[in-house]
């Protein structure tokens, strides 16, 4: 269970900090000293702090400086009393995460420590670059050998220690935010913070007071002065996710910051400088947005200082076989489920040839599920999540194309002209990959059907490795019978 330090010399307020946390599973460690809670850090792992202000013989500002120079991205949280919002206020354009009017809103109390918990994880937990093995891993991984994530791992290598900004790219659930995650740790701005907001779920108003704060009275609602997110990662790194979905409003106040650094609190009119680098991600075509005139042009190309494109799962090959692999051992452990020996072949193809649609964020939630419907120490079809299983209802002897709006599932593959006019009927937007993929995977069958599922020789005839010849075997779903295959929906 994670761990709050509650650092307050009234002990009724700890006890009641200690039984509001429990309800979402935060322990506490108590301290009702600065001494007890400088010693408390040293000595443990707290995942937040909760400090008062106003301790004996020290103020709460001398001590937040001193936990900083313990541990610069341990989030604190201040508890004050309403005639010391000031002094708190001060503490968060230092670098503070958030404070709290004493008496205490617990309900808001548990929402802001689940929120320095995540931000802490966010920040501390390593991003492992690149892959795969059966060791767990101390910290969140990319797994991945395929070319397309060795250019990512590359592309990350180069742009990280570089003070420039950066555009993620690629579908929902391809780990976009493990990218930023890595660029921020592996930057020289690693010892300082680290914050990640989502622009699609904030309304306009509540991401322009959370990126740039507001004054008291700037609102309905606005009864004292908040601190902003730019103000307070002065220093750090802020990742801002489906920069797509923010406002016109919002994106001019970006684009100032970006090409200034310097920005105004909603409401106010006083100056605030601040050095932060910004990561974007976005799962939109912000090129086509630029021409419907919903984005800014200026702000695309300053954000875009460097891009990073991820590629979806069903074109990472066989790190399909990585990733069950890793997220299997990880599942297992957590789990505690020792008796797992692994995962059928058989399962395995299913795996292999489904399309994953939700990319590796799926892939994950897909295995937890598989183990949890096992009951043997084998994963085998039946395991799998109907999503998937639903999908391969038999082993036809002829190419049967995945996409249901192919009206002849009985297509021949050498057919290359009707085969385009049905992927042009189904206005794809992906015709290039897609005809090539159908050519490589019609040649791939013929010649092994010619050699009788020979692969070195097929090798031979084809003038490639035997090595890719066995990639793309899996990649496409291809059984080696004495007739050989394609399974259904193989991809």
């Amino acid at each position: 269970m994670p761990e709050a330090l509650v650092v307050d010399d009234d002990r009724t307020i700890r006890e009641m900090v200690r039984s509001s946390l429990s309800k979402i599973n935060v322990d506490i460690i108590q301290a009702g000293t600065a001494q007890e809670a400088l010693e408390a850090i040293k000595t443990g792992s707290p995942e937040v702090v909760l400090l008062d202000i106003m301790l004996p013989v020290v103020s709460g500002l001398d001590v937040f400086r001193e936990i900083r120079e313990l541990d610069r991205r341990l989030p604190v949280l201040f508890i004050t009393s309403s005639s010391e919002s000031n002094v708190a206020i001060e503490a968060m354009q230092l670098g503070a995460f958030d404070y709290l009017a004493k008496p205490l809103d617990l309900p808001k109390l548990n929402d802001l420590v689940s929120k320095a918990i995540e931000n802490r994880r966010l920040m501390n937990i390593p991003v492992a670059l690149p892959v795969g093995g059966k060791k767990r891993s101390s910290g969140d991984q990319f797994v991945g050998r395929s070319p397309q994530m060795l250019e990512v791992f590359k592309s990350i290598g180069r742009v990280a220690s570089e003070n420039v900004n950066v555009l993620i790219r690629g579908e929902s659930g391809t780990g976009k935010e493990l990218v930023a995650r890595a660029i921020y740790q592996h930057s020289p701005r690693s010892e300082e913070c680290f914050m990640a907001v989502n622009c699609a779920a904030l309304t306009e108003t509540l991401l322009e007071s959370e990126l740039f704060g507001y004054e008291k009275g700037a609102f309905t609602g606005a009864d004292r002065q908040r601190i902003g997110k730019f103000e307070q990662c002065n220093g750090g790194t802020i990742f801002l996710d489906e920069v797509g979905d923010m406002s016109q409003l919002t994106q001019g106040k970006v684009l100032r910051l970006l090409q200034e650094q310097r920005f105004e609190r909603v409401g106010g009119n006083k100056t605030i400088e601040t050095d932060v680098r910004i990561i974007a991600a976005t799962n939109r075509n912000l090129e086509q947005m630029v021409k419907d005139g919903t984005f800014r042009e200026d702000l695309f190309y300053r954000l875009n200082g460097m891009t990073i494109s991820l590629p979806p799962l069903r074109e990472r090959g066989n790190d399909i076989a990585l990733l069950v692999e890793h997220y299997l051992n990880e599942a297992c452990y957590e789990m505690g489920r020792t008796e797992v020996e692994g995962i059928s072949s058989e399962a395995l193809d299913q795996l292999l040839q489904y399309r994953w649609p939700g990319n590796v964020r799926e892939l994950q939630s897909v295995v937890r599920q598989s183990l949890l419907n096992s009951t043997s120490p084998v994963i085998v079809p039946s395991s799998l999540p109907d999503d998937v299983s639903s999908q391969f209802k038999s082993t036809p002897q002829v190419f049967q194309s995945e996409d249901p709006l192919d009206e002849d599932p009985a297509l021949p593959l050498s057919d290359l002209q009707l085969f385009v006019d049905q992927r042009l009927a189904a206005q794809t937007k992906d015709l290039y990959s897609e005809t090539l993929e159908t050519m490589e995977r019609y040649l791939l069958t013929r010649v092994l059907n010619e050699t009788g599922g020979n692969q070195t020789r097929a090798a031979e005839i084809l003038g490639i490795t035997r090595g890719k010849i066995r990639d793309r075997i899996a990649q496409f779903g291809i059984s080696l019978e004495k007739t050989v295959s394609i399974d259904e929906n193989g991809s």
